[in-house]
């Protein structure tokens, strides 16, 4: 009965933020990590739609029609999202979760293969079970209208523009940097919410905050930088912890960074190297061939992991057009950006997957392999 009354009292002050509609309330969704929801009909999905098949700017996309009707559980509160498209900074989104492990297969899409996690705004979920229905995300009940399935599929791709041969896409990934707001990294109102949204545990938080002011001490420019990463590296590898994420590269500016071909298939097993080799092989940029080692990826060095698939193409969210890896980059099964590191996008719930070189991985021969 106590967690009954908690919830009823929670989702009554979700009710009220949406009425206000601003980030001086502590809850941005009436859902939270964990909660079991319905996925909506169709039909009641798409009275929740503009003429162009979104709500709040969001497309609710072909790719998701299958999901109608099931049960599912809320993997993490999309209260706060990054936008490649626009830079490293962090954007506030309302009404919206992400929903465990449900990604984006790109069958509407030409076979984009970024598989992201889908946005799924408050109004397009209902708590399991419940059968009256409730308020959209902004707060005004279901209108009749809406728009139709076949305006779903004709609004996602645009032929070719005069004088341009690749036609482009609309998807969640290109219309993020319309259907949210710029966060500041210091707000503290997104890491209360980070807390009390299931997203993030209590440990976490204070570790990440906390390697925040270690960073900050680290790169200030007063001479200790150096001391302040080997006393970091002293104290993670006694605890079997990740070595500090931002270091120098190896290879000289102007200099060809070197690369390896293992022509790794899916299911096979590859342990990702130590990052101290893995810096030898980035440019200034931090970069091999193009590609961003970013230092999210840092957690996963010295590990073994199963190739999920060998990556081709994706839709850019900055030109909204369809992008062909010239080599082939790797997705590792289960190895997703975890926002540990970075300060402006600190604990964004978005789950990327990395794209990973083959010459920052080596095979595990199969006498070693568990699975032999």
């Amino acid at each position: 009965m106590v967690a009954r009354t908690s919830r009823s009292r929670r989702i009554s002050d979700c009710k009220v933020y949406l009425k206000a509609h601003d980030m001086s309330t502590l809850f941005s969704s009436i859902f939270r990590a964990g909660d079991l929801v319905e996925v909506r009909s169709k039909e009641e999905i798409l009275a929740t739609l503009d003429a162009n098949g979104r709500l709040e700017e969001m497309p609710f996309m072909p790719e998701m029609l299958k999901h109608c009707g099931k049960r599912l559980r809320v993997g993490k509160r999309a209260h706060k999202t990054c936008d490649p498209a626009l830079g490293i900074g962090g954007r506030k989104m309302l009404n919206t979760v992400h929903l465990e492990n449900i990604r984006c297969n790109g069958a509407a899409h030409d076979g984009c293969e970024a598989a992201c996690l889908i946005f799924w705004k408050d109004a397009w979920l209902k708590p399991a079970g419940e059968k009256r229905p409730s308020p959209d995300g902004a707060g005004k009940p279901f209108r009749s209208g809406g728009c139709s399935e076949e305006t779903l599929w004709s609004t996602i791709k645009h032929p070719p523009k005069v004088g341009e041969t690749e036609p482009t896409y609309v998807c969640q990934n290109t219309q993020v940097k319309f259907a949210t707001q710029p966060l500041k990294w210091w707000d503290p109102r997104q890491y209360v919410e980070d807390y009390t949204s299931g997203n993030v545990r209590l440990q976490d938080l204070v570790a990440g905050l906390t390697f925040s002011v270690w960073r900050t001490v680290t790169e200030a420019g007063l001479g200790i930088g150096t001391a302040m990463r080997w006393i970091y590296d002293t104290f993670q590898r006694m605890r079997g912890g990740v070595p500090y994420p931002i270091r120098p590269f190896g290879v000289p500016e102007g200099s060809k960074v070197p690369q390896s071909r293992l022509d790794l298939q899916v299911g096979d097993v590859v342990r990702v190297k130590p990052y101290k080799d893995i810096l030898e092989t980035l440019d200034c940029n931090y970069r091999n061939r193009g590609l961003y080692f970013d230092p999210e990826m840092v957690p996963f060095t010295e590990r073994e992991y199963e190739v999920e698939r060998r990556q081709k193409q994706i839709i850019d969210e900055g030109s909204c057009k369809m992008v062909r890896f010239k080599t082939d980059a790797i997705i590792l099964k289960d190895v997703v950006c975890e926002a540990r590191y970075a300060i402006c996008r600190r604990f964004c719930p978005r789950a990327i997957y990395p794209y990973w070189r083959e010459i920052w991985l080596e095979r595990v021969p199969q006498s070693q392999n568990p699975a032999n």
